[in-house]
């Protein structure tokens, strides 16, 4: 797509996807980097906007917090400081109550969660992650100053099998495997994602990620979850740019993208003045997208915008001090 005057369109596209859905604004001059490469920086918004729903299978204990304590020992390395050395956690269930002795360090997992007895949580039996769900809706009544989301005491055994679905994006797993340490799938790429440093991906590593993602695909453990990438200001990508773009969107792992310009007939960079075309855009890419043009708000229009907006304020605003604000250039 190409739209044309208003940028502001990037902000409602945005909220009305919401959150699972990718969204990818960018700059036309974002593009020319001191690190990377004008194409490597296009095909890297181009994995951001692309998303993949993981889902796994994970053995976790959930319940309601009963008791949280941690069990001291004497500090090994001698001095008056004492070191955990196990923690103990009581979780209740509808079914049942199980005690579990925990390794240590899920001590900082808890804390950083700020636990509390009667939260529910859930820890994953192999990784020991902890996440606090909510707070037990049996504490409903209590009077707190804090904004609590109150969940129901979890149903089943305290020991359980469950769904955990994952959201990220290719570029993600791009970077998590910039430095490959570890297995190949993608649930070993979501372990590894750090980033030390900007470095610049090859195509052999986008092609390797491909691979395994379309293979998950197949076996329905992940789903493609194409997003949306804008580029505002369009018309400062130069011939290079506009040549890799049309090449990258006839990718089977290609998202929607809106091209946002305000110019109208200029010369396309990159090519000395020697070419012009409408809004900078090579011709033959035009012909390959939708034009969207966007007027003016008419007179009427930003009447009810401006009545809409003093409403919203508590302002009051008579008719002909809305109709004066609406006749401003």
């Amino acid at each position: 797509f190409v739209v044309t005057h208003n940028t502001a369109l990037a902000l409602a596209i945005s909220q009305e996807l919401g959150a699972k859905v990718p969204f990818c604004p960018m700059v036309g001059s974002e593009a020319y980097s001191s690190e990377l490469k004008k194409t490597s920086v296009l095909m890297e918004h181009f994995r951001r906007a692309i998303g993949l729903r993981v889902k796994e299978i994970k053995e976790v204990y959930e319940g309601e917090v009963l008791e949280l304590s941690a069990e001291q020992t004497e500090n090994a390395h001698g001095g008056y400081g004492k070191s955990i050395r196990n923690v103990l956690v009581t979780l209740r269930t509808v079914k049942g109550t199980k005690q579990l002795r925990l390794d240590p360090t899920i001590y900082e997992a808890l804390h950083k969660e700020r636990v509390r007895t009667g939260d529910v949580i859930y820890i994953e039996a192999n990784s020991g992650a902890v996440k606090r769900v909510g707070r037990c809706d049996a504490y409903a009544a209590e009077v707190d100053l804090e904004a609590e989301e109150y969940v129901p005491l979890p149903k089943g055994d305290v020991h359980k099998r469950r769904e955990v679905v994952q959201d990220v994006t290719l570029h993600d797993l791009d970077v998590a495997n910039a430095r490959p340490q570890g297995g190949h799938d993608v649930l070993s790429m979501m372990n590894q994602m750090m980033r030390p440093r900007k470095t610049e991906i090859t195509d052999k590593l986008r092609a390797e990620i491909n691979k395994t993602v379309n293979q998950y695909i197949d076996e329905g453990i992940a789903e493609l979850v194409p997003g949306v990438l804008f580029i505002d200001e369009v018309h400062m990508l130069d011939l290079e740019c506009f040549t890799y773009l049309g090449r990258a969107l006839e990718s089977s792992l290609a998202p929607v993208v809106i091209l946002a310009t305000n110019r109208g007939h200029c010369t396309v960079r990159g090519t000395d003045g020697q070419m012009s075309a409408p809004h900078g855009v090579p011709v033959d890419l035009l012909d390959r997208v939708l034009i969207l043009r966007t007027l003016p708000y008419a007179r009427e229009e930003l009447a009810r915008i401006v009545s809409i907006r003093a409403q919203a304020e508590r302002v009051p605003l008579d008719d002909d001090a809305v109709h004066f604000d609406a006749a401003l250039p």
